[in-house]
């Protein structure tokens, strides 16, 4: 048996939840790594829906869930998250869930500065959640941050957050935004502290435990590795890094303990936000894609951006990544739509090339060269196994194997977990 990590091959929502939640339950412990709460999973467990922002998914299934230290966490949304899933019958104690003591904490002032930058930048922004996350990440570089283990000392949390505050005001001067007062802050923090205190652990030592003795533990990251803050379309990514790699950095288990690295892959593709997307469809295409798939932000609601299968990004993510196989969802979708096309290179000024290149304006000039494939006209929603497949979707798969140069271990046909054709179990690999 080995250990698995999940990370999206894409620009993210490419249907984690479900895959995260299947593995979940044949897995011992649950980590989340990297992130905040402006990605989120949703499941649909004995009919009940759960969407998950900061929570493992191992929550639902009663695991051992952590929150690793790479992760940046919104006390007030984490709480309100957990009481949602509590009244849904989901028990979450200081048992079932352990949270990294040395994990930033995401402060009101964060969110203020992350929505007073997006509304200077205009038509230039990022296309952020407004949710703090980038500006909590810069605070934990920049060694100003306040983690989880600081409200275990009151006495010095007021220093803090008038360090925090000499800087983090100047910049909402800057911006025209009003400034953040301390003592509401400091306030706030000491309403939440002792409940959350009560599930700060060193969860590096449970996660070593848990290796020691031979458990399988489930590494699930957010987003996708288009968003990685250094391997992404820069600057429309996130502030974190999202590839397999960081689940060791984001945890603190020992880096040859992540084993088998699943890539998450989407049978199109689709971004949120602002930035380039080569494939994209922004005409009929594109929208039968998005109702067929329902692509709508689970977090925000945002409408998704859609597009063809890129197959030069996924390659790129799997070299990078390390990602042994990919877990290919929604190819239902493609139902009955007739010829599909595939990004198989760029063009650029009269130069091909098979990657994406990392400047900013050849990103955004990039013209896709297409491979057309023959489409289906039979249903593949609720296959679970190929021989339900009609040829061409088979046909359609393998190419994509041929193409991104990593095999395809599960097949997802439908949003229900049970519907999926396993061709390689990632715990057993």
């Amino acid at each position: 048996m080995t250990n698995v990590a999940v990370v999206g091959s894409q620009w993210g929502d490419e249907g984690k939840g479900k895959i995260v939640d299947w593995l979940s339950e044949r897995a011992d412990v649950v980590v989340r790594f990297q992130g905040g709460h402006n990605a989120g999973h949703t499941l649909v467990v004995d009919g009940k829906v759960y969407k998950l922002s900061l929570l493992p998914s191992g929550v639902v299934r009663g695991k051992l869930s952590i929150i690793g230290n790479g992760v940046v966490i919104d006390p007030w949304a984490l709480m309100s998250e957990i009481e949602t899933v509590r009244e849904q019958g989901v028990k979450i104690t200081p048992e079932t869930l352990r949270i990294a003591e040395n994990a930033t904490l995401i402060l009101p002032l964060h969110g203020a500065l992350d929505r007073a930058r997006e509304a200077a930048q205009g038509a230039e922004k990022i296309g952020t959640t407004g949710r703090g996350i980038g500006p909590a990440y810069e605070d934990k570089v920049a060694r100003r941050a306040i983690r989880i283990c600081d409200l275990a000392d009151p006495d010095t949390l007021p220093e803090r957050i008038e360090n925090l505050l000499t800087h983090h005001n100047a910049l909402l001067r800057g911006h025209g935004a009003d400034e953040i007062d301390g003592a509401e802050t400091l306030d706030a923090l000491r309403g939440i502290s002792a409940e959350l205190l009560s599930y700060a652990a060193p969860v590096w030592r449970s996660l070593d435990e848990a290796y020691r003795s031979s458990k399988r533990i489930l590494f699930e990251g957010a987003q996708g590795f288009m968003l990685d803050v250094d391997h992404g379309t820069y600057p429309f990514v996130t502030s974190s890094n999202t590839l397999a790699g960081q689940a060791a950095a984001g945890s603190g288990i020992a880096v040859g303990g992540i084993g088998y690295v699943l890539g998450i892959t989407k049978a199109y593709t689709t971004r949120v936000g602002s930035g380039p997307f080569p494939s994209e469809q922004d005409n009929d295409i594109g929208n039968l894609l998005g109702e067929r798939g329902h692509e709508f932000g689970t977090v925000t609601g945002r409408k998704r951006r859609c597009g063809w299968f890129d197959a030069v990004l996924v390659r790129q993510s799997a070299k990078i990544g390390g990602i042994n196989g990919i877990a290919l969802t929604k190819l239902d979708v493609l139902d009955g739509i007739g010829d599909l096309s595939v990004c198989v290179g760029y063009r650029y000024e009269g130069t091909n090339y098979d990657y994406l290149p990392a400047g900013r304006n050849i990103q955004a000039g990039i013209e896709p060269i297409y491979e057309v494939l023959d489409g289906w006209d039979q249903s593949t929603q609720g296959a679970r196994s190929w021989a339900e497949l009609p040829a061409a979707a088979v046909k359609y798969v393998r190419r994509i194997e041929e193409l991104i140069g990593v095999p395809v271990a599960l097949l997802s046909t439908s949003p229900e977990r049970d519907d999926t054709i396993l061709v390689r179990d990632p715990f057993a690999a």
